[in-house]
């Protein structure tokens, strides 16, 4: 090696040496960036796929809740004389026959898609055919999985519906507490008109005099309503023994 480097050659060789990292440094971003691309890629087509599949199963969870609600809301006992009938609707001796079938059917629908939307609500229905069946517990079970669910509405629906099961098997504490709750959410499936009507029905039982207030505060926030109307009806009731 020369012992004297000349000062043309020495910036050569620093011009030769930036050069070369930046190109290792324009490959290792470009490797980057590609890499990154490829990751987005990728979960672009799992989330297209995901999408495809479960808007799928959402489709013909729908067709299978459409075909479980014609059995709950199927005709029961013989048709009116001249009456005319479809043979291709379900016909039922009785009503615990038909909720006995309409659990089953949405049992299954809950069961096999339950992530999606028809499943969530197949069940809040089976919940609603074990009450007609008086099977309680299991009604509840079926409930409390609903109000899980992390549907703002089907829960608040689940919810009322606890608290109406609550109320007529001797337990009006919670039902009272239920509706209290209820009330104050502002849910659209379970308005709060409803709730207090609910909960001064409950309170009438054994506290005569909250009842009072709750259906004057239905009259004083819902005046010229349906609802008003049976608040008027309730304080009717309720006034020889206030």
């Amino acid at each position: 090696m020369p012992d004297h480097i000349s000062r043309k050659e020495l910036k050569h060789d620093k011009i030769k040496e930036t050069l070369e990292h930046g190109a290792e440094a324009v490959y290792s971003h470009s490797q980057l960036t590609l890499a990154v691309l490829l990751v987005i890629l990728v979960a672009a087509c799992v989330y297209g796929g995901w999408r495809i599949y479960h808007d799928r199963k959402t489709a013909e969870a729908g067709a299978a809740f459409d075909a479980a609600q014609k059995v709950y809301s199927a005709r029961v006992g013989a048709p009116a004389p001249n009456e005319p009938v479809d043979p291709s609707e379900p016909t039922f001796p009785d009503e615990a026959a038909r909720a006995r079938e309409a659990s089953r059917r949405f049992t299954e629908v809950a069961n096999k898609y339950s992530s999606t939307n028809p499943g969530k609500l197949a069940r809040y229905y089976d919940a609603l055919c074990l009450e007609d069946l008086e099977q309680h517990n299991q009604a509840l079970e079926e409930l409390k999985k609903v109000s899980e669910s992390g549907d703002k509405e089907l829960s608040g629906m689940a919810q009322y519906q606890i608290g109406i099961i609550d109320a007529r098997t001797g337990k009006p504490d919670e039902a009272i507490k239920i509706y209290r709750t209820l009330a104050d959410k502002k849910l659209v499936f379970v308005p709060r008109p409803l709730v207090l009507l609910e909960l001064a029905s409950v309170l009438r039982q054994s506290k005569p005099q909250e009842a009072v207030t709750v259906y004057q505060q239905i009259k004083q926030e819902f005046p010229d309503s349906t609802i008003s109307e049976e608040a008027d009806r309730g304080l009717g009731t309720l006034a020889p023994k206030s």
